[in-house]
């Protein structure tokens, strides 16, 4: 076979992004700024917990969340100052937003209009993907119904106001991240587009000459794993089986129109806080997944940094990141050579295996009603559980090699972490109170007035069919708020709380030797204390990444706990509440976007205030060590962070702390 000969012209570059936002849109602008001055390319814009939930900074399940995992937006104001001084008209802005992506696409384009821009030019990409909410990351806020109501009339909307933007963003990079292999995360992500194309075309809002105008604005959110050249294969995959759909079902015979359209975040959940220098090599070798293949390759790439399976990286961080992208695209001869892999036999076949599962597992969904359906019955999210669960297994047995983790595990000092402290950066407590403020000052001062009759004509529309877009528009013109708007449609909308898939999930065969030591242990202290041991796996607060929490919950039904775990997005006081009704003997709290300074301490509060001071209380999540000296001294049992990765071990060191508090010897097994 004859080597790839050069194209005609060099490969454009992709669009460069890093996925950035903290603290404040003041903040948040000035990091914008470097970025860009830096050699990025386009903006991708990290929202935090309230904004993407629908609340207001001063909300009480917005504490200890304002500006945490991104940059709270609550108003046009603050959009105004996110964007000050950056061309909207010359920028490409991707936004990760769903629940809330109409209100903040308001935002932005109001935004646009007192810039004097046209806003028919403006470019870039709403997320926007509430399927994948309710399986893995949990920022929904409706039902699935009104949702995708949602969606279809900014779908509607964009595709003649705004034509250049991107309305939704298909994103199966969570999706991995919950356990998919290739071949779910192809079929759940079509799964979702089916949905929404079905869903614009059945609303009669598009006439149908131009629906191909609708598939075309359609993109993609993928995640490229460190199994590069699997992924790659599944980027191929992924590729045929969108321009089949999209030509059959809809009967689209443009080509550009069929086009699959993606950009990527490699995998960041696979980044590792043991010897965190090896995150380098896999964001790299992750990259090569999207980029190798030319008629496969992402047209917008963001890299995670190297240290945030530690907590927040620092702008550095972040231009380290940037520069892998460049010395890619720029020194290396990659862009000037045709497809490296066409013809390829062990490509086209692995490619022909992974075509085969998405199809079977797409007809699975469809036969079940589409994908809506498939949420509502808790069949996609069992389906994820259980293969985080297979995954999570066989990186326990060591049968899936995590270097410097469960292999390799000696080390020499780390000179990046000599002072653990200043290697991630930590947002000032003090930019929630600011926050708070802002918002209560920006209601008293505003026009009360136009704010009013814009929340009574949203609520006035929400009640009809037609286009919900522009009332959206009046509000954000009229000054009205994240929690306001996302208030009133809670209200004629109602809230939902999406199956957690912990029930559904299948077992893993047999246990081992060291799993049935520790179903002794619970069961023999149980049978000490009375009964069956109870274990509330409780998720405070508004983080919605619920991973850890549901295998958590599975391996503590597999050891032998009654499991309490009522799913995400609870107060603490509700977290007290169900330990109180259920009495149970350990609660454990997961928390991974940083708030657990504020919320763990409540829960702890909580349970002295309801005399549970016997029941221990052990707190897993990305927490510094500093934060987690913290915790134990205000009397956490146990800190468990991303490099405990045992999970029997945990329920090992669980049971211990359930013994310990009760006085109890250890004439039981212990664990291997």
């Amino acid at each position: 076979m004859p080597f790839p000969s050069k194209p005609s012209e060099r490969d454009r570059p992709w669009v460069m992004r890093t996925y950035a936002g903290h603290s404040s849109p003041a903040e948040s602008n000035a990091l914008y700024r470097r970025n860009l001055s830096k050699g990025q390319t386009g903006l991708s814009v990290a929202f935090d917990l309230p904004t993407q939930t629908g609340y207001d900074p001063d909300d009480e399940l917005a504490v200890g969340e304002v500006g945490k995992v991104g940059v709270p937006v609550t108003h046009i104001g603050d959009m105004r100052a996110l964007f000050d001084g950056i061309p909207l008209d010359e920028m490409n802005t991707s936004m990760t937003i769903n629940a809330t992506a109409m209100w903040l696409l308001a935002l932005y384009q109001a935004v646009a209009e007192e810039h004097g821009h046209d806003v028919s030019t403006l470019a870039g990409t709403t997320q926007n993907d509430i399927i994948k909410e309710y399986l893995s990351r949990g920022t929904y806020v409706f039902p699935p119904g009104p949702s995708m109501r949602l969606i279809t009339d900014m779908v509607a909307y964009t595709v003649t106001a705004m034509p250049k933007w991107n309305p939704i963003n298909i994103c199966s990079y969570h999706l991995q991240e919950a356990g998919a292999t290739p071949e779910q995360e192809i079929a759940y992500a079509v799964s979702t587009a089916i949905a929404v194309l079905d869903s614009v075309r059945d609303s009669g809002q598009v006439p149908q000459e131009k629906f191909g105008e609708v598939v075309a604005r359609i993109s993609f959110f993928v995640n490229a794993g460190v199994r590069f050249v699997e992924e790659m294969c599944k980027m191929r995959a992924f590729t045929q089986l969108w321009d089949e759909l999209t030509k059959e079902r809809y009967g689209v015979e443009d080509r550009k129109h069929r086009r699959f359209r993606y950009g990527v975040q490699v995998n960041s959940l696979g980044l590792t806080e043991a010897q965190p220098e090896n995150n380098v090599q896999r964001i790299v070798l992750e990259m090569l997944a999207v980029t190798l293949s030319r008629d496969a390759r992402a047209r917008a790439v963001q890299l995670p940094a190297w240290n945030e399976a530690l907590g927040l990286p620092r702008p550095w961080d972040q231009q380290w990141s940037l520069r892998l992208q460049q010395v890619l695209a720029y020194e290396t001869d990659l862009l000037e050579y045709e497809d490296l892999f066409t013809g390829s036999v062990v490509v086209e076949r692995k490619v022909a295996e992974i075509l085969e599962g998405a199809r079977a597992e797409i007809a699975r969904v469809q036969e079940m009603g589409g994908a809506v359906a498939a949420v509502e019955s808790g069949y996609m999210k069992g389906q994820l559980v259980g293969s985080l669960a297979e995954r999570r297994r066989r990186m326990e047995s060591g049968e899936d090699v995590v270097v410097g983790v469960n292999r390799f595990e000696s080390t020499e000092p780390n000179p990046l972490l000599a002072d653990l402290d200043a290697a991630i950066m930590v947002v000032d407590p003090a930019v929630e109170n600011a926050a708070k403020e802002a918002v209560q000052k920006w209601r008293a001062e505003r026009d009360p007035e136009p704010a009013q009759r814009a929340l009574e004509r949203l609520r006035e529309v929400a009640g009809t069919d037609e286009n919900l877009m522009a009332a959206t528009l009046d509000c954000a013109r009229a000054g009205v708020t994240t929690g306001e708007w996302a208030g009133v449609l809670r209200e004629v909308f109602g809230e939902y709380r999406a199956p957690t898939g912990v029930s559904a999930a299948s077992g893993n065969g047999e246990a081992d030797e060291s799993l049935v030591q520790v179903r002794e242990r619970v069961r023999a202290t149980g049978e000490q204390l009375g009964g069956r041991l109870r274990f509330l796996v409780g998720k405070p607060g508004l983080d919605g990444h619920s991973n850890g929490a549901e295998q958590i919950a599975v391996r503590a039904r597999d050891a032998g706990f009654e499991v309490i775990y009522q799913g995400i997005r609870l107060t603490p006081t509700q977290i007290v509440s169900a330990a109180v009704e259920e009495d149970v003997h350990v609660v454990g709290l997961s928390v991974l976007s940083g708030s657990h300074l504020q919320v763990v301490p409540a829960v702890l509060q909580g349970l002295r205030d309801a005399g549970l001071d016997d029941v221990p209380v052990v707190v897993g999540g990305i927490i510094p060590e500093s934060d987690a000296r913290r915790l134990r001294e205000q009397g956490v049992a146990r800190v468990f962070t991303p490099k405990d990765f045992g999970l029997t071990e945990i329920m090992g060191h669980v049971v211990d702390v359930i013994r310990e508090v009760n006085g109890l010897d250890e004439n039981v097994p212990a664990p291997a």
